[in-house]
């Protein structure tokens, strides 16, 4: 009788286990959803066509690219604060400027101001190579080490001045500008190989952004759509 009670009481003890487990995985969002949401009514619903850049928004978690208390919210069509007065882009932007683009899989890609590390990700799913500046240390640190533990081996990160890009791997095919300057940085564009393009936002308080191209004679513009991004810090004197 004993034995038969040990087992009943360990049996009820694996019950309680197994449910306060399924408990827990009931509560867990359904991180796959919001996302497939996300794309469907905010990209895809709106103006962003092409395959490969909805396919990599698909695929990138970027809940897991914003801090955990606003993990529910990661999903939403807006902005989040990432800390040191930072935010990640609303995700309509990130498909916008990433589709302008135009990315090859054989591009190497330049972008200044990592921030959370997501557009960095979306990046390396689209391009061989992206060189991410940060000047913000401890947001660099956090992003190069989200980017490491899901495994994206094509993305360096760099903490340093944007305004001054990273010449060593210089030329790049694209540079993807997240914080605004309040005018078009002239390293960034001696950077750029000719052909290439540039997504960038420039202003203070009324921003626009910008598509260029880099062409043999100079630069040509396509003036887009207002935007409001952080101010670009770190200009040099």
């Amino acid at each position: 009788m004993g034995c038969a009670r040990a087992f009943a009481a360990s049996l009820m003890l694996l019950v309680a286990s197994c449910e306060a487990s399924d408990g827990l995985q009931k509560r867990e969002p359904d991180w796959p959803g919001m996302r497939e949401t996300m794309v469907r009514d905010q990209l895809r619903g709106r103006d962003i066509v092409n395959p490969r850049v909805l396919d990599a928004m698909s695929r990138v978690p970027r809940h897991l690219f914003v801090p955990e208390s606003d993990r529910a919210d990661a999903y939403g069509d807006f902005p989040l604060p990432i800390g040191n007065g930072q935010t990640i882009s609303q995700p309509y932007i990130v498909g916008f400027m990433t589709q302008a683009l135009e990315i090859e899989p054989q591009h190497r890609v330049l972008e200044i101001g990592t921030g959370s590390g997501y557009q960095a990700a979306i990046l390396a799913e689209l391009a061989t190579e992206v060189y991410t500046i940060e000047i913000v240390a401890p947001l660099a640190d956090r992003a190069r080490a989200t980017l490491e533990a899901l495994g994206y081996r094509n993305v360096r990160v760099k903490t340093g001045n944007g305004y001054l890009g990273w010449s060593e791997h210089a030329p790049f095919d694209r540079v993807m500008v997240t914080a605004a300057p309040d005018d078009v940085p002239r390293p960034l564009v001696d950077q750029l190989r000719v052909g290439g393009l540039m997504a960038i936002p420039v202003g203070t308080f009324d921003q626009e952004l910008r598509i260029l191209r880099r062409t043999g004679t100079g630069l040509e513009t396509l003036r887009t759509l207002p935007v409001r991004f952080v101010p670009m810090v770190g200009k040099p004197k």
